[in-house]
C-alpha cells in the first residue's frame, strides 16, 4: 500500500484551483476588485516602508518592526493575489504540483512570520510603556535583529514541517483545490490517505505557531492596560490606550480566521467559508495594517508631511 500510493503521487502534474466563481461577470467584477485592493495594498505598505527608512525619526524598534510587518504583508498578498487574478481571467486555472508546493511554503513562512511579528510588536509596546527608562537597553538594535532573525528562523522551520508533511501524502485524483490557492487543508481533502496524523500535526503546530505568540500578547497586553491605569494623566492614558488599541485590533483579525482554519478538526472543513477566511487574514489584514497603524499615527503623518512636503518646496 506504501508502494502504491508514493507511484501515484509520483504521476501528479498538477492541480486545478477552483476559486471564487464560475460566472464571467462576477469573475470580471471580482478581478476588477481585487486588483485594486492588491494595487492598493502594495502602494500603501510600500509607502510606509519607504517613510520609515527616509526619515530618520522613525529609527525606532517600534517603527523597524513595522516596516517589516509592511514587508511581510506585501510579500503575504503577492504569494496568492496573481495567481487568483490571473485564474479569473484565464479559463485555465492549472497550478503544477511543484509551483503548488513552493506556494504553499512561501505562505506559510510568511504567514508564521506574521504571527511572531505580532508577538514582538506586543512585546516592544510593554517594554515602552511599562518600562520606558530601560526601554533603549532592552530593545536595542542587535537585541531587534535577533528577534527579527529567531522570527524567521520559526517561520521557515514550521512552514517546512507543514509543506513536507502535506505534499508527501497520495493524491490519486481529482485534483481540483476548492480555493483560490494551494493552502493545507484544501489540499488535504484531497489526498487519497488517512489524514488523521496531518490534522493532529496541524493542531500541535497550530497551538505552539498560532496560541502560544497569541497568548503571549494577550499577557503583555495585561500587564501594559495594568500600567497604563496607574498614568495620573487622562491625555497620557487616552494616547496610550489608542496605540494598544490598534494593536489589538489588527491581533484579532488576524488570528481569529486563521486560529479557526489551522486548529480545528479536519471534518469541519467547509470550502466556501475556507475561502473568505483565507481572504480575511491573507488581504483583509495587509489591507488595513497600513491604515490602522500609519494614518492614525502623528509620526507617520508627520514624515509624511517633511518628507514630500520638502520636495514640493524645493520644487
Amino acid at each position: 500500500m506504501q508502494s502504491l500510493g508514493k507511484e501515484n503521487h509520483s504521476f501528479v502534474s498538477e492541480f486545478i484551483l477552483l476559486g471564487f466563481s464560475s460566472d464571467s461577470q462576477v469573475r470580471i467584477a471580482l478581478f476588477s476588485f481585487f486588483l485594486l485592493l492588491y494595487l492598493i495594498i502594495l502602494l500603501g505598505n510600500g509607502l510606509i516602508i519607504t517613510l520609515i527608512y527616509l526619515d530618520s525619526h522613525l529609527h525606532t524598534p517600534m517603527y523597524f518592526f513595522l516596516s517589516i510587518l509592511s514587508l511581510v504583508d506585501m510579500s503575504y498578498v503577492t504569494t496568492t493575489m496573481p495567481q487568483m487574478l490571473v485564474n479569473m481571467v484565464c479559463p485555465k486555472k492549472t497550478i503544477s504540483w511543484g509551483a503548488c508546493a513552493a506556494q504553499m511554503f512561501i505562505f506559510l513562512v510568511l504567514g508564521i512570520a506574521e504571527c511572531v511579528l505580532y508577538a514582538i510588536m506586543a512585546y516592544d509596546r510593554y517594554v515602552a510603556i511599562c518600562f520606558p527608562l530601560h526601554y533603549p537597553l532592552l530593545m536595542g538594535r542587535p537585541i531587534c535583529i535577533k528577534m527579527v532573525t529567531g522570527c524567521w528562523a520559526i517561520s521557515i522551520a514550521g512552514a517546512l514541517i507543514y509543506t513536507v508533511f502535506t505534499m508527501r501524502l497520495p493524491y490519486c485524483g481529482p485534483y481540483k483545490i476548492n480555493h483560490f490557492f494551494c493552502e493545507v487543508p484544501a489540499i488535504l481533502k484531497l489526498a487519497c490517505a488517512d489524514t488523521s496524523f496531518n490534522d493532529r500535526l496541524d493542531f500541535i503546530l497550530g497551538f505552539i505557531l498560532l496560541l502560544v505568540p497569541f497568548s503571549l500578547i494577550l499577557v503583555s497586553y495585561v500587564y501594559i492596560f495594568a500600567s497604563i491605569l496607574r498614568i495620573h494623566s487622562f491625555q497620557g492614558r487616552l494616547k496610550s490606550f489608542s496605540t494598544c488599541a490598534s494593536h489589538i485590533t489588527v491581533v484579532i483579525m488576524f488570528y481569529g480566521p486563521a486560529m479557526i482554519m489551522y486548529m480545528r478538526p479536519g471534518s469541519w472543513y467547509d470550502p466556501k467559508r475556507d475561502k473568505k477566511l483565507a481572504l480575511f487574514y491573507n488581504v483583509v489584514s495587509a489591507f488595513l495594517n497600513p491604515i490602522i497603524y500609519s494614518l492614525r499615527n502623528k509620526d507617520v503623518k508627520g514624515a509624511f508631511l517633511n518628507i514630500f512636503g520638502n520636495r514640493r518646496a524645493a520644487q
